[in-house]
């Protein structure tokens, strides 16, 4: 269960009001990141990148209370620890949600999270557990585009959103994707969207560097 925050001690309480009272209080920012060492661990492990970005976002963002916490009445929540809800593709070119944790080893991540995705595209459903949904990060992409900036769509919630694009190499070689953030700006500033991104720089290292351990280690 969340906890709720009191307001009185609140730095932010002002900054919060006032953004509430906006017709549209989200902020966005899209930003290239460097994915070259992901990509290659990815592959030569034979695990998708996809699901290794979402994992690697999902820690990023818990990382930072600020995406961890939720608008609800005049006040706010903060969770210990968020889930996701990605967009799974369907033959018809659709798509379902699924809900992925984030709390386990990365090996055991990966195994249940195929398994996520193959029970949600079997379900495949656009509703979410109205009692869970508060809790989630929610997470697209659009593999298809090399983007500069992103406007998502959204409602009367206050959940954090993440997508991203196709990776390209840039002058340097390097492969760098658009990755965008939109966050309600009553909970978000600029400073924790810095720091979301710091986060995110740091699991990808992680990530990368966990799976060139474990091949080497299997040898």
């Amino acid at each position: 269960m969340p906890t709720f925050i009191n307001m009185e001690e609140y730095p932010r309480r002002d900054h919060f009001r006032y953004f509430c009272t906006l017709s549209n209080p989200f902020v966005s920012l899209t930003v290239p990141v460097d994915v070259t060492g992901l990509a290659a661990a990815c592959k030569a492990k034979g695990v998708s990148f996809y699901l290794a970005v979402i994992h690697a976002v999902a820690n990023a963002a818990n990382a930072v209370p600020q995406f961890r916490q939720r608008v609800r009445g005049d006040g706010i929540v903060q969770y210990e620890c968020c889930i996701t809800s990605h967009i799974e593709l369907l033959e018809d070119d659709t798509y379902c949600y699924c809900n992925l944790q984030h709390d386990e080893l990365l090996a055991d991540y990966f195994t249940k999270a195929e398994a996520a995705r193959a029970a949600a595209r079997s379900h495949a459903t656009i509703e979410e557990d109205a009692a869970d949904a508060e809790s989630m990060f929610f997470v697209s992409n659009l593999p298809w585009l090399h983007y500069t900036s992103l406007s998502e769509p959204t409602g009367s919630d206050s959940n954090p959103r993440f997508s991203w694009g196709k990776y390209e190499a840039d002058h340097l070689g390097r492969l760098m994707m658009p990755l965008s953030v939109t966050a309600h700006h009553g909970l978000v500033d600029g400073v924790h969207i810095s720091r979301f991104y710091q986060q995110l720089e740091e699991q990808f290292q992680r990530i990368a560097q966990e799976m060139v351990q474990e091949s080497e280690a299997n040898g």
